[in-house]
């Protein structure tokens, strides 16, 4: 194990929830986050783990961007995908020459983050627990879910065995992959789901039950799909997500079995809503709907894959956070218009 702390940069629902967990268990850690209050929190009376998984208060070092020294052998990327480029511009004099960045977020930052600090300095992780930032020291953890690591080249070295190692001291079921783009190409077909689900106030299992629902839910994750068959990717699934149902011509009765699975899911987290919803909601802020969602009609373009539901999804969600579209099921039913349209249209 480096002798240097392992340095979080974004203390919120995912990295704040990492960091609670590796200090607990002994490992040096120090966060970074640019909420000087929260920095404070964690650092004083501690960072405070609730929900149904497990309550705990754990003392963690924290630190603002600007109060960050030295350099460090391992550093977790946790921040919102939009803030990816400029978070790593300013890691970068802070990463050591054999060091790398792990990237525990949504999307695809993988690609961000190695044209910045090299291929060989980059390593991927999936993540998909439920977890809500709720304040200055406080996170909700509100639910177990998929934890894998990999290196973006398919290897598997001695570095990610040594992480796989550590993600087991929070998530014990931690997968160790070969094939980690699989696994992040089946979470944003998952994601643009969720994204949907932000469409409306209603959680996230009422959404995937609703049947009037299901023609999005099913669109979008069969144009995330031909989008990765086009690039050559084989989707991995997780917790419900099944990618072969929503491969080219697979049947309606396994996608509508995969949807209901995630329903059954999500019916057992304490995070009811997803953390995009309480982007809009709660926080009244930008989401990442561009670099999650949008760079995937970007992809599909470039392959000739059609994807009018995904670049509709896209231009609501920005809709509601520009005040022009309600969070209601009127906006909902525009985007099943143009599923419907797209499934006559362009068939998957």
């Amino acid at each position: 194990m480096t002798s240097r702390p392992i340095l979080i940069w974004g203390a919120g629902a995912i990295g704040g929830t990492l960091g609670a967990y590796w200090a607990r268990a002994g490992l040096p850690v120090l966060m970074v986050d640019i909420d000087a209050e929260h920095a404070k929190a964690c650092s004083t009376v501690g960072l405070n783990i609730t929900g149904p998984v497990e309550t705990f208060r754990q003392v963690v070092p924290c630190i603002t961007p600007d109060e960050v020294a030295g350099q460090f052998d391992v550093i977790v990327l946790a921040v919102k995908a939009q803030a990816t480029e400029a978070a790593v511009k300013q890691l970068l004099p802070h990463l050591s020459a054999g060091g790398y960045v792990l990237s525990a977020q949504n999307g695809l930052n993988e690609i961000a983050i190695s044209r910045a600090v090299g291929h060989e300095r980059t390593m991927g992780c999936f993540v998909n627990f439920g977890a809500d930032w709720l304040g200055a020291g406080e996170i909700l953890f509100g639910n177990r879910g998929a934890v894998v690591v990999g290196e973006i080249d398919g290897t598997i070295g001695d570095r990610t065995r040594e992480m796989h190692g550590w993600l087991r001291l929070f998530e014990p079921n931690a997968v160790l992959t070969d094939n980690i783009w699989g696994y992040l190409w089946g979470k944003l077909a998952y994601g643009a789901m969720l994204f949907a689900t932000a469409l409306t106030p209603d959680s996230m299992t009422a959404n995937f039950e609703d049947p009037r629902r299901f023609v999005v839910f099913d669109r979008l994750a069969r144009e995330v799909m031909a989008v990765a068959a086009a690039r050559g990717v084989a989707p991995v699934g997780f917790n419900g997500f099944d990618p072969a149902c929503f491969s080219k011509g697979a049947s309606e009765a396994g996608s509508r079995a995969s949807v209901a699975a995630l329903a059954e899911f999500n019916r057992h987290t304490a995070k009811t809503h997803t953390g995009i919803y309480r982007d809009l909601a709660v926080r009244k802020r930008k989401t990442e709907v561009d670099p999650q969602i949008g760079v995937i009609g970007e992809l599909g373009a470039e392959a000739g894959v059609h994807t009018p539901t995904i670049r509709h999804l896209v231009a609501l969600i920005h809709g509601i956070e520009d005040g022009a579209e309600p969070m209601a099921f009127e906006t909902f039913h525009k985007l099943i218009a143009t599923a419907e349209a797209a499934n006559h249209a362009h068939p998957l």
